[in-house]
């Protein structure tokens, strides 16, 4: 069995309070037996302001929650999963968006992984809500795995659910753990979270550990929360509501093997190749 650890945060507009709650949370996991650590999309800062955002964000050397957690992690011998944080990267946009950017922390606190969210958030919801992320960060390019000392990983943000051609190339890759951090609205989260999140469970044969934000923010927006650990064969394991906190769940890789061989959708899928149309009229 593997202890999971997840942190269900109400990240505000100061960096440095929210860098000192994910520290202590850490802690809290790692003293309650925790092997992996899994925070939210945009654990550091969340602000839906844009220009407020880019002015507040800091390089990977200074980023207050990825110090903070790094030296968690090396204290207490524990890997933590920064579900992402907003990063100044001149190297990723010499113009000034940011990358919207996941981290896994190995046991000894140095920066395993990288993962920058590739597929970015512009809609505008029927309750009037506009989202633009591409105003703020820049897409990442490059799907990434990491290996820990008991299983493979593979790391996703966010609207990233909504494309399972990217979970399904993890689970091919031999991910038996896909982590899918996010900051879900309060509409969309009631009408896809649990629906997504176990379709994905359930395509993959992997588990899925979604640690998300909750509740009213200080920007005025509002996150759905229910941070999720759901099985290979869709189970809910963990679903911690809608108020910021802790919790751990044990898990069984074992299960993952199991549902591979119990649907062998991976190994029979095929390639496809471009639709014909034909014409009834």
């Amino acid at each position: 069995m593997t202890k999971l650890g997840l942190i269900q945060t109400r990240t505000g507009l100061d960096p440095d309070r929210n860098a000192a709650e994910l520290a202590r949370s850490a802690e809290q996991l790692a003293a309650e037996g925790a092997e992996i650590i899994f925070t939210p999309e945009m654990s550091g800062l969340l602000d839906r302001n844009t220009k407020r955002l880019i002015a507040a964000s800091r390089t990977e050397a200074d980023d207050p929650s990825l110090n903070a957690l790094r030296d968690a992690a090396r204290r207490h011998g524990v890997a933590i999963a920064i579900g992402s944080l907003a990063i100044r990267d001149t190297q990723v946009s010499p113009e000034g968006r940011l990358a919207n950017r996941s981290f896994l922390i190995a046991p000894d606190g140095r920066i395993a992984a990288r993962y920058d969210k590739m597929h970015l958030f512009d809609v505008d919801l029927p309750n009037g809500d506009r989202y633009r992320e591409s105003a703020s960060f820049v897409s990442g390019q490059q799907v990434q795995l990491a290996d820990l000392a008991w299983g493979r990983l593979g790391l996703t943000i966010c609207y990233d659910v909504r494309f399972p051609q990217l979970h399904n190339a993890l689970a091919l890759a031999g991910a038996q753990l896909i982590a899918q951090p996010a900051a879900f609205t309060v509409p969309t989260g009631e009408a896809h979270w649990h629906v997504l999140l176990r379709a994905r469970a359930i395509e993959t044969g992997a588990f899925i550990v979604a640690a998300a934000q909750a509740g009213q923010h200080e920007d005025g927006r509002e996150t759905y929360g229910h941070s999720l650990v759901i099985s290979p064969w869709g189970r809910v394991l963990l679903d911690m509501g809608t108020e910021p906190g802790i919790a751990t769940v044990d898990i069984d890789l074992g299960e993952v093997a199991d549902a591979h061989a119990r649907i062998p959708n991976l190994v029979h899928a095929r390639p496809l190749a471009a639709p014909q149309v034909a014409d009834a009229r």
